[in-house]
């Protein structure tokens, strides 16, 4: 089996971030190294070199490439009592001091984040006075969260966990189905707006009242969740909330003050500081 080296990876990083202003460079190290070891054995290359040359001369391989090195892994009201308490405490919160309720999903993959919110919304019936905006490093990605379709081996899953989360309905009021997918009704994404974004850049394009930034910063070394940390901090309106994964934290970062912890459980925290 080959063994792929530091210096490979290194190489490999300096190339992308060279031709394609892509920077891996920060990315937990033994994740990204997994991920090339498969993408190397995919392809059938011989070495990252075949890998990096194919890059080099070959740009339209470069997007089956993010595909394959950011991770998408997703499903429908996954951890269903986060998302119980975000209908039952945190949206109504927000709604109490606002008419209108701003949100992020950093992070969307295949949008089934997106697709669970917005039936959220809809069940509590303030679907109309909420604007989503959803982003993802992937434009492949990004392109089938628009076409809002997901796969017939994961349905059971998202119907479990929307029965876990005591949702109004069945899951399959939202989908209509054919031989090889279901699709999501559209007309609950009217109010979304999906876009491409890479969060190492740290570029702050809005203010929002709700982040939803779940199970993307495992994949990052400290310092880029750190930077990815004070991006979220700063896009953020004041006591706006921010939810990250269930096996990530803030309490090491440098902004860790400015939260305080809503629900330690769910890794949901409020904004007090600017």
């Amino acid at each position: 089996m080959y063994d792929i080296e530091i210096a490979d990876l290194r190489k490999l990083i300096e190339l992308v971030k060279e031709k394609y202003d892509y920077d891996f460079k920060n990315y937990a190290m033994s994740s990204f190294k997994r991920r090339i070891k498969r993408i190397v054995e995919l392809y059938k290359f011989d070495s990252v070199d075949a890998l990096v040359e194919r890059l080099t001369h070959n740009p339209s391989f470069f997007d089956e490439f993010v595909s394959e090195v950011t991770v998408n892994v997703t499903e429908m009201f996954r951890d269903p009592d986060f998302w119980t308490i975000l209908r039952d405490e945190i949206i109504p919160n927000i709604l109490s001091n606002h008419n209108k309720l701003s949100i992020w999903h950093a992070g969307c993959s295949s949008g089934e984040e997106v697709f669970s919110m917005q039936i959220l919304l809809e069940e509590m019936g303030v679907r109309d006075k909420s604007h989503t905006i959803a982003t993802d490093i992937d434009s492949a990605i990004i392109n089938r969260a628009k076409d809002a379709t997901v796969s017939k081996k994961n349905i059971d899953l998202n119907s479990s966990n929307y029965e876990r989360y005591q949702g109004k309905y069945t899951l399959d009021k939202y989908f209509t189905e054919d031989k090889e997918k279901y699709y999501f009704n559209k007309q609950l994404l009217s109010n979304v707006s999906f876009r491409k974004h890479d969060l190492v850049k740290g570029q702050v394009f809005s203010k929002f009242d709700l982040i939803l930034c779940r199970n993307v910063m495992i994949y990052f070394n400290q310092t880029l969740q750190n930077d990815v940390l004070y991006l979220l901090h700063e896009s953020l309106f004041k006591y706006g909330f921010l939810c990250i994964g269930s096996k990530e934290s803030l309490i090491w970062c440098d902004i860790a003050n400015k939260f305080i912890v809503i629900n330690n459980e769910e890794k949901i925290y409020k904004k007090v500081k600017e």
